[in-house]
């Protein structure tokens, strides 16, 4: 399919002076695709993405973006998604405005093929029909640091990993933080965190509160439909020997949501209202010495969504009730010969309920391991997996992966990841349900070579990479089926092939200590493969086949004022499975600054969409235009 990039216009001399980077006002004829900026690798960074253990980037075969508290705070607001739109291969959908559904998508999976984990808690709605994470509900105050994972890897972390990982962490912190912004349609966030640290100890607190008028959520509405938050959450530590500690976490947010719905002109204003708390947390145990490792514990996340037709209602009109309560533990043992066994079991017992579904409950145990070598230039693992469910019986997993240092420069790394999901309750046991469900299942296969040591003044890498799936979840209507006599209006069923590759390229670039410049490009094709559907051959839907994101970062000589900017093109794609719904590709452009009044206190602000561009990422969603925020930020 060919596809035009956007036409180029200037934003000033001053802006490309300070961004070394020319940036987009597209007057897009076909679209350039989807974009992402690619973060700067350090290879010395520790992850447990992959392995479930600490891990050195350089010793993994598999590509992880990590994105430390500087990079979210540089991006500035609440909208997440700006912070992960960092990340080769990701891509964003999202119903309407901020607080509106929120998708996230690797490499051209599901969004609930993407497995998301918060403090260690897996954030899973199982009464959603999709049962995946809604990125609308998490804004990034208080968060110290994002690791991403690209590929299948279910052998570590079992159900949902089949896009990849996106594992968020909130931060510890020995003081007092604070920030406040306001900007274009009435929008007011504040985060404000507080925490004290030593040896034997450490507490954090951390609180927000964000609001806004919104946009309308119906492209063609006129009412602004806003969005309102507020967020406590806390992490601790008790050290209780040398070698074993106490830790917990905890996170709670409620959130209430305008949004639009079907009238009698059909889709555009109503007063309908979502309202979503969630809540989760963790309590276990570290132990970690020379020769073994071991971290155990007790995690929960419920969530309840309730939905109301009338906004001053009181009562909903109806609602979904979700909780998972998960017992897990995982270890390393260093054995010898450069050996290392990473390991790991969990049972994770999940609920829901409905206003029109009664209560229905399953249980998944597992059990992994991963053998591990290394000798300082080559690196391999190979692991398995088993999952026990109560209702579809057990999957094994299988991966591998390994890295080999070509220089002290070059790196090659391959990985090899099979990935499952389990049906949801909503797909099992709801009015549309079907018992006879089997899970999804993927095969991931990537290769890379990367270049750039550790702070390096310049990174680079390139990965190729593949995925099929097979046994997809889909909604299927009686008139295809002969197997409705309890279903009369459909029900869900094991009928999709995919296929996802592509290539994924990165840049990271210092030519002076002040200027830090970062750019991303993934290509990317997608395939129904499922013989005899009416869509076999067609792409897949909302899944773009070009992106490129370009940023840059500039620490002028003016008194610590740091500039800043955004370059983010989403090309062409597919709105449906039948490919008659075109999304027409966009280019957004966000220009930041930041500026120490004193050494504890900063001013910053931001203008996103400068150049006002019209776009949808779903059809028939309204999205922003051109908005302009300033804040302020306090330590002590």
């Amino acid at each position: 399919m060919n596809r035009s990039w956007p036409e180029l216009c200037l934003v000033n001399k001053y802006l490309l002076s300070v961004s070394a980077v020319v940036f987009a006002c597209p007057a897009l004829a076909q679209g350039a695709d989807d974009i992402v900026i690619a973060d700067q690798i350090r290879p010395d960074a520790i992850t447990v993405i992959a392995t479930g253990s600490e891990t050195t980037l350089s010793r993994l075969g598999q590509p992880v973006t990590v994105i430390t508290a500087d990079e979210i705070k540089s991006i500035q607001g609440p909208d997440i998604t700006r912070v992960l739109e960092r990340v080769p291969g990701l891509t964003i959908t999202r119903n309407g405005g901020p607080g509106s559904v929120t998708g996230v998508r690797l490499r051209g999976s599901d969004s609930e093929q993407v497995l998301v984990l918060v403090d260690g808690v897996r954030l899973e709605d199982v009464a959603a029909p999709s049962g995946g994470f809604d990125f609308g509900t998490l804004t990034p105050g208080g968060l110290e640091r994002i690791d991403v994972l690209r590929g299948s890897n279910s052998v570590v972390w079992g159900s949902a990993a089949i896009g990849g990982i996106i594992a968020v962490q909130s931060r510890d912190l020995n003081g007092v933080e604070a920030s406040a912004e306001y900007g274009a349609n009435e929008s007011y966030t504040a985060d404000a965190a507080a925490g004290v640290s030593s040896n034997r100890a450490a507490l954090t607190l951390n609180g927000g509160y964000t609001r806004t008028d919104g946009v309308s959520a119906a492209a063609v509405g006129t009412e602004a439909d806003g969005f309102r938050q507020w967020r406590i959450g806390g992490r601790g530590r008790l050290n209780l020997t040398d070698e074993l500690a106490i830790v917990a976490t905890s996170r709670y947010a409620n959130s209430r949501t305008d949004i639009d719905g079907f009238g009698v002109n059909g889709f555009g204003d109503t007063t309908d209202v979502q309202e979503t708390r969630q809540a989760s947390g963790r309590v276990g145990l570290r132990y970690v010495s020379s020769a073994l490792t071991i971290n155990t514990g007790f995690a929960l996340a419920d969530t309840r969504r309730d939905y109301f037709a009338d906004d001053a209602a009181a009562t909903p009109d109806y609602g979904y009730k979700a909780r998972s309560e998960r017992a897990d533990l995982t270890g390393r043992l260093n054995l010898p010969a450069d050996f290392t066994l990473d390991f790991g079991a969990d049972s994770e017992w999940t609920r829901f309920s409905s206003t029109f579904d009664p209560e229905a409950r399953a249980n998944l145990t597992s059990g992994h391991a991963l053998l591990g070598w290394s000798n300082g230039r080559a690196n391999l693992a190979a692991g398995v997996r088993v999952d026990d469910h109560s209702r579809f019986g057990t999957a094994w997993t299988f991966g591998a992966n390994g890295s080999f240092a070509l220089t002290d420069d070059l790196r090659l790394r391959a990985s090899y990841g099979e990935g499952f999901r389990a049906p949801t309750l909503f797909n099992l046991l709801s009015i549309y349900g079907n018992t006879a469900l089997n899970p999804e299942r993927s095969k991931s296969y990537d290769a890379g070579l990367e270049w750039g040591a550790a702070y390096s003044n310049l990174h680079a890498a390139v990965t190729v990479f593949r995925r099929d799936s097979r046994n997809l979840i889909a909604f299927v209507s009686c008139a295809s089926l002969n197997r409705c006599a309890d279903r009369p209006f459909g029900l869900y069923d094991n009928v999709g092939l995919a296929r996802a590759q592509g290539i994924e390229a990165e840049l990271g670039a210092r030519p002076i200590d002040t200027l830090h410049l970062q750019a991303a490009y993934t290509y990317l094709e997608t395939e129904n493969r499922t013989a005899g559907n009416a869509n076999f051959g067609k792409d897949l839907a909302r899944r773009p086949s070009h992106a490129l994101t370009l940023s840059s970062d500039w620490t002028t000589p003016l008194a610590g004022l740091i500039l800043g900017a955004d370059l983010r093109l989403v090309g062409d794609s597919f709105d449906n499975a039948s490919n008659s719904t075109r999304l027409d590709g966009y280019a957004l452009t966000t220009v930041r600054a930041s500026f120490p009044v004193t050494d504890r206190v900063e001013l910053y602000g931001r203008v996103e969409n400068l150049c006002d561009q019209a776009y949808q990422t779903v059809a028939t969603y309204g999205t922003w235009g051109r908005s302009a925020t300033i804040g302020l930020r306090a330590r002590y």
